[in-house]
């Protein structure tokens, strides 16, 4: 059976588990804790890089700000979207208020900015909310 590298969403370690279509439990084997836990993980410059070179699930990442109306509006729902997806992606948050450099180094523009990586590379960039349907084809087109 083929297997699939996954960040914990609680310790952020690599797990290497096997690819299945569904899984019922999986449990980091650092910390114990859920790698079924959908809850989006807050990124900075610690930690982005090895995030997304260590997925092999695609990594959505929301780039946005506490001031921008629209990222509010956004936020519940890619939590939402996010809890669809238990290990067939990871959804994280860049808040490019804090976290500047990580805005700059992407070239983000504008907010909310989606970035899917896939495999380490950005493999496409949506600017502006999206709605539930949108933000689950964004995904559904990437996995």
């Amino acid at each position: 059976m083929s297997k699939i590298n996954v960040v914990c969403p609680s310790c952020l370690k690599v797990n290497s588990i096997p690819k299945k279509d569904s899984y019922a439990k999986a449990n980091c084997g650092s910390c114990k804790n859920s790698l079924l836990d959908t809850t989006p993980i807050e990124l900075d410059e610690s930690n982005f890089d090895h995030v997304i070179v260590n997925s092999d699930i695609p990594v959505i990442v929301d780039f946005w700000a506490p001031w921008c109306g629209p990222c509010k509006m956004m936020a519940p729902i890619f939590s939402e979207v996010a809890q669809k997806y238990p290990l067939k992606a990871l959804f994280v948050k860049v808040n490019t208020q804090e976290h500047q450099n990580l805005g700059a180094k992407f070239n983000i523009r504008s907010i909310p900015t989606l970035v899917v990586y896939k495999e380490g590379i950005e493999k496409k960039r949506v600017s502006g909310a999206l709605d539930p349907l949108r933000l689950s084809n964004l995904v559904n087109e990437n996995l």
